[in-house]
């Protein structure tokens, strides 16, 4: 058994394979970059190690400083999570040949299934169903273009090397075809090192499926079912859950066979994941890739399975056999997932960076909404007072849920993400709880699209009704008593003057561009006069009506399964607004120029890509808001800028 293990990762997945190694009596090693010195993986661990600067080339990427890492704790095995150098052959080898156990499959398996194109081929030959497509090594701009055509449009264009969203188009027309190869390119290169891109028929509405799979070195190969990641927006997961809604046990048990056949295909060894396309129309299944590491998703799995699958994974790495066969494997019950995420849901999911004021997340020992049968597990590499940077993936937690039925479940994740607040930054649990009590979501009717498509009709956009309004306004209220508003800020603290007279404060409320003003007279004692009044403010005390207040500006509103983040303005605060409309463009938030697409005194037309920024892992473009032309650029390619810094100004045509 491996007594000592360093986890090449950080954040939630380090501080997950941190909590079965407690279980175990493994000691643990992580390792930490400087804009991780203090972050929770950090405290968590055994030992920490540090490797180098915030940047995951100069530290989680850095090979020979995360081996050496290892040899210096006398560790026996490194762990590698997800992300970063989990799916990377030579460090699989490298830690092999330095005399550690590498916690996954063999390098050459990693390596085979590394290459989306390679992977394909050797899928074709294990009978494993494949999309019509073009895997083949001639990649000048003009072969693609007659593969797409000969393909038919739309199609996807895939980088061969990676996964998780990088270098993915969709590209309708070939008009479209050459811009979207470019950036494809692209990004592949900046996220994998490899540039290389393979060519896929578009399936429309298409249910993302996987298989999770698992073997050992004794000939053991086995699936632990299967799941849904149709949830998606940018090819990102949002909610996943096990077992896939809706699919007909013909077609889940064919689905399954073909996992395990492409498995015994590599001789898969550890945990791994076979990743399916299904079309919703036809039934028909096909695979997409092969991911060779513990999967984000993997705790619905554990959930219907009792699995503890990290566990697994160290038991298969010291030589142990499954501990179950097949036949011993049940799946019991529902389980959902939904990420959380510091990003904005109205902006685009624009990744959102900063200090975690307030961190409420629901209780694991609770029962939620009623339901005695439900569970929640909460995996987070995050604490209240932690920063979410620039430099990583902007995930703050992820909730897990478990429940008898799928209705039951959903019902417990609303719940529990009614139960639970951040503060100081921007995130995404407005949305979760729109997309729990969505029609498509209640139905299992999810295709990877549809968020894409149809974003509108899931984000809420109804307006707070009165007992929201007076929720909001009771607990801003309650915090200036308290004396939380500042001091100093007279216009919050204006009250009664003359004797006798009740207190009277004025609040100017906002949700987005709706304000809301009024006069608030009396106490908490005796409760609020507001006016203008407020219709049955009796509903503001309905058991279902939740109230988290983030800081002396903002409250989170729960009506039930729908959020309202009611902000609160006066003198001394507003929002800020980055950029305007005399032609001025700003970037939206700190990161790295990737591509200035053109130059000064250059003729612009309106929507046209002009800058290319990559920021939190994700590449954003600058696109020219009207006609016009160039008149300075204040950037430049390799740049890094901060957000809200000027990055070129246009003349209008007229103007000009």
């Amino acid at each position: 058994m491996i007594k000592r293990l360093l986890i090449a990762n950080r954040g939630e997945i380090a501080c997950r394979i941190m909590r079965t190694c407690q279980r175990l009596g493994v000691q643990t090693v992580a390792v930490f970059s400087d804009a991780d010195r203090h972050a929770l993986h950090t405290r968590t661990a055994d030992q920490a190690v540090f490797i180098g600067e915030a940047s995951p080339t100069a530290s989680y990427l850095n090979v020979d400083r995360i081996i050496q890492a290892a040899l210096d704790t006398q560790a026996d095995a490194i762990h590698p999570g997800y992300g970063f150098l989990s799916e990377n052959a030579a460090f699989a080898s490298a830690v092999v040949k330095a005399g550690l156990v590498f916690i996954g499959p063999d390098a050459n398996t990693i390596q085979a299934m590394g290459s989306k194109a390679a992977a394909k081929h050797i899928m074709a030959k294990a009978d494993v169903p494949l999309i019509p497509g073009y895997h083949g090594d001639n990649q000048t701009d003009g072969y693609l273009m007659d593969a797409a055509q000969g393909i038919g449009f739309p199609i996807m264009l895939k980088a061969a090397s990676g996964g998780g969203g990088k270098g993915m188009r969709v590209v309708r027309d070939a008009e479209q075809f050459l811009e979207q190869l470019h950036a494809a390119r692209r990004e592949a290169k900046g996220a994998f090192g490899d540039d290389q891109v393979i060519l896929e028929r578009y399936i429309e509405k298409p249910r993302h499926i996987e298989a999770q799979i698992f073997g050992d070195r004794h000939g053991n190969v086995v699936h632990l079912f299967e799941r849904d990641c149709s949830s998606q927006r940018r090819h990102q997961k949002i909610i996943e859950e096990a077992p896939a809604p809706g699919l007909a046990d013909t077609v889940r048990l064919a689905l399954l066979d073909s996992a395990i056949r492409a498995a015994k295909a590599v001789n898969y060894v550890n945990a791994g994941t076979v990743e399916f396309l299904v079309d919703a129309q036809t039934d028909e299944f096909f695979f997409l890739e092969m991911n060779t590491r513990l999967q984000v998703e993997h705790p619905v799995t554990e959930a219907i399975t009792g699995i503890d699958m990290v566990e697994w994974q160290i038991r298969v790495a010291s030589g142990d056999a499954l501990p179950l066969q097949q036949s011993d494997i049940q799946a019991c019950g529902h389980a959902m997932e939904a990420r959380i995420y510091a990003e904005d849901p109205d902006q685009g999911f624009l990744p959102s960076a900063g200090k975690i004021t307030k961190l409420i997340l629901p209780s694991e020992d609770q029962v939620v909404a009623g339901q005695a049968s439900s569970t929640v597990r909460i995996d987070s590499g995050v604490s209240e007072g932690d920063e979410i940077t620039i430099h990583y993936d902007p995930m703050i937690a992820k909730l897990i849920v478990h429940s008898d039925s799928r209705e039951a479940c959903r019902h417990c994740l609303m719940g529990a993400l009614s139960d639970t607040a951040i503060g100081g930054l921007t995130n995404n649990l407005g949305f979760l709880q729109d997309l729990s009590r969505s029609h498509a979501l209640a139905t299992g009717t999810v295709d990877t699209g549809l968020l894409d498509r149809d974003l509108g009709g899931i984000l809420n956009d109804r307006a707070p009704h009165s007992a929201i309004w007076h929720a909001a306004a009771t607990a801003f209220l309650r915090n200036q008593e308290v004396g939380q508003l500042d001091s100093q800020d007279p216009w919050s603290l204006m009250d009664g003057w003359r004797l006798g007279s009740p207190s009277s404060r004025h609040l100017k409320l906002m949700w987005r561009d709706q304000i809301l003003d009024i006069q608030a007279t009396g106490g908490q004692v005796n409760g609020y006069q507001f006016v203008p009044p407020f219709h049955n403010p009796e509903r503001a005390v309905d058991s279902a009506l939740k109230v988290h207040d983030l800081d002396t500006h903002q409250v989170d509103v729960i009506d039930i399964d729908t959020r309202w983040r009611i902000q609160i303005d006066n003198q001394l605060f507003s929002n800020a607004i980055h950029g305007s409309d005399d032609g001025t463009l700003v970037t939206p938030m700190p990161g790295l120029i990737m591509d200035v697409q053109c130059s000064e005194g250059d003729q612009v037309v309106k929507g046209q890509s002009l800058v290319v920024m990559e920021a939190m892992k994700m590449e954003m473009t600058l696109r020219a808001p009207f006609d016009g032309v160039i008149s300075e650029i204040y950037i430049s390619t390799g740049k890094r800028v901060d957000g809200g810094a000027q990055a070129l100004k246009i003349v209008r045509a007229q103007d000009n």
